[in-house]
C-alpha cells in the first residue's frame, strides 16, 4: 500500500505530503519539496518541525492539530495553520485525510497545503496581518466560506477591517477576476441610494440627462460588498431582498428586468438582530445576508497582532524614512485599548510619524493621557497598563527619581512630570 501512496502524490499538481501517526513525513511530492527548497531533505522529519519550527506537535504548542484532530475523530479534518516558508510567514489551509489498514485502524496521513492569498503574519504591504487566536479564527472562517457561493455578513466593531476581510474573501473566491465593487451604504441618501445600486434610464427623474450603470452591473460576475448594511433604508431593503431572492432588478425608469450574477458579501457594525426585533431592518433580508456569520475581532482582543500591525502600518506611513518604534511606545502600543480599533492605530501612528524628527518613535509621540482616555467613539478607555498602571509601581523602584524612571521610558522628565501630574488628579496615585 505505501509504494502506491507514494506513487499517487506524485501526481497531485498542490503540495501533499504523506506522514505516520506520529508526525513524521514518509513522502512527499515535488510540489512540497519545491515550496522547501532553503531546506534539508524533508522525508524522515516532523512536519511540525519542518513546516513551523516547533520541537513539538501543534497542540503543544498552542495550535490546532489536525493530524490530532483526525485520530479523535477518524475522519478527514480542516484547519487554518501559520507555516514558515522561503516567503516568509504564510497562512495555508492544511487538509488532513486518514488511511486506513485492512483492519480498520489508521496508520497514515495524507496532508494537503493550500497557500492562503491576502494574509500574512507580519509586515506585508497589503492584506490582513496577524497571528493571534481570535484573528486566526477568523481567517479559517473566510477559508471556509470563500470558495462557495454564500452570503457572508461581517460583524465587528468599526475601524477592523471589515472591507480588507471582504476584499480577502474576493481574492479567495472563484471570481477573483472579476471585479469587486465596494458600497458605503451609510454615505448614501435614500433618495440617491436605488439609482446608484441599480442605475437608472435617462429621464427617470428630474436631472437623470443620460442613463447610468448602477453598481450591482459594474459588480457583474465578481463580489458586490454592502458596507455598513445596516443603515439601509426599509424603502430599499425590499428591493435588495429581491436581488438575492430572484438575481434579479430594474434599473429606476426601466421596465427591464434584469439579471445580476453577483456575489454579495455585507458588512456592519450595528446588532441586526435587535434592528429586526426593533422593526428597523428586514427580518427576511437578515436571515438572507446572515447564510454565513463571520466576527471580526477587536484590536485589544489581537494581543500580539498589536505591534505586527504597528510594524506594518510605520512601514507604510514612514515615506521612505527609516522609523523605528522605541521599547517603550511599543510597551504604549501594546496596552492601549484601541476603541477605534486598526483605523485608530494607524491614525495615532501617523500623528506620530509627523511628531517624530528622529529615527525613533518615543512615547511623547504619542497620544497624551487626556487624549488616551476618550476614543474614536469619544468613550472613556483605560489607559496603558505598561507605563500608566505601575507608574508608581516604578518610580518606587527607582528609588522616586523622576529622572531615572523618564530615562527608562524614553520620554522627558518634563512629559513624565506631566503624566504624573495628571494622575494625581484624577486620584489614581498619590
Amino acid at each position: 500500500m505505501l509504494s502506491e501512496l507514494i506513487s499517487f502524490l506524485e501526481t497531485l499538481p498542490e503540495p501533499h505530503i504523506l506522514c505516520d501517526r506520529e508526525n513524521r513525513i514518509i513522502a512527499a511530492n515535488d510540489a512540497y519539496r519545491n515550496a522547501w527548497t532553503d531546506q534539508r531533505e524533508v522525508v524522515g522529519r516532523k512536519c511540525y518541525e519542518v513546516s513551523h519550527g516547533y520541537e513539538v506537535p501543534c497542540n503543544e504548542a498552542g495550535e490546532f492539530c489536525p493530524l490530532q484532530r483526525s485520530l479523535h475523530s477518524g475522519q478527514r479534518e480542516r484547519v487554518l495553520h501559520l507555516h514558515h516558508t522561503p516567503d516568509g510567514e504564510t497562512f495555508e489551509n492544511i487538509e488532513l485525510s486518514p488511511i486506513r489498514a485492512e483492519s480498520g485502524e489508521i496508520v497514515y496521513y495524507i496532508e494537503k497545503l493550500e497557500p492562503l492569498p491576502g494574509a500574512r503574519s507580519q509586515a506585508h504591504g497589503q492584506g490582513l496581518i496577524g497571528r493571534s487566536p481570535p484573528f486566526l479564527h477568523m481567517m479559517e472562517m473566510v477559508a471556509r466560506v470563500a470558495p462557495s457561493e454564500a452570503a457572508v455578513l461581517l460583524q465587528g466593531e468599526s475601524g477592523t477591517g471589515k472591507e480588507l476581510v471582504a476584499g480577502a474573501i474576493h481574492r479567495m473566491s472563484k471570481r477573483a477576476e472579476q471585479p469587486f465593487v465596494a458600497v458605503d451604504c451609510s454615505g448614501l441618501p435614500e433618495t440617491l441610494f436605488e439609482s446608484e445600486l441599480f442605475g437608472h434610464e435617462r429621464g427617470a427623474f428630474t436631472g437623470a440627462s443620460a442613463r447610468k450603470t448602477g453598481l450591482v452591473e459594474a459588480a457583474a460576475g465578481g463580489t458586490l460588498f454592502l458596507d455598513e448594511v445596516g443603515d439601509i433604508p426599509l424603502s430599499i431593503q425590499v428591493k435588495l431582498l429581491r436581488l438575492l431572492e430572484t438575481g434579479t432588478y430594474r434599473r429606476v425608469g426601466s421596465p427591464e428586468l434584469r439579471k445580476a450574477e453577483i456575489r454579495i458579501v455585507s458588512a456592519t457594525h450595528r446588532p441586526l438582530a435587535d434592528m429586526v426585533e426593533a422593526g428597523t431592518f428586514r427580518q427576511d433580508l437578515y436571515f438572507r445576508l446572515n447564510i454565513f456569520p463571520i466576527f471580526l475581532p477587536p484590536l485589544r482582543e489581537r494581543g500580539e497582532d498589536i505591534l505586527l500591525l504597528a510594524e506594518a502600518l510605520l512601514a507604510r506611513l514612514a515615506n521612505g524614512r527609516p522609523l523605528t518604534l522605541s521599547r517603550a511606545a511599543r510597551g504604549w502600543l501594546a496596552g492601549y485599548r484601541y476603541p477605534g480599533n486598526v483605523r485608530e492605530l494607524r491614525n495615532i501612528l501617523e500623528r506620530a510619524c509627523l511628531l517624530c524628527d528622529g529615527e525613533e518613535i518615543q512615547v511623547e509621540h504619542l497620544p497624551g493621557l487626556a487624549q488616551a482616555r476618550f476614543g474614536a467613539a469619544g468613550e472613556a478607555v483605560a489607559p496603558r497598563p505598561a507605563i500608566i498602571d505601575d507608574l508608581e509601581r516604578l518610580l518606587e523602584s527607582h528609588g522616586g527619581s523622576r529622572k531615572m524612571l523618564a530615562e527608562q521610558l524614553g520620554i522627558s522628565e518634563r512629559t513624565l512630570y506631566r503624566r504624573l501630574l495628571d494622575l494625581r488628579q484624577r486620584g489614581r496615585i498619590r
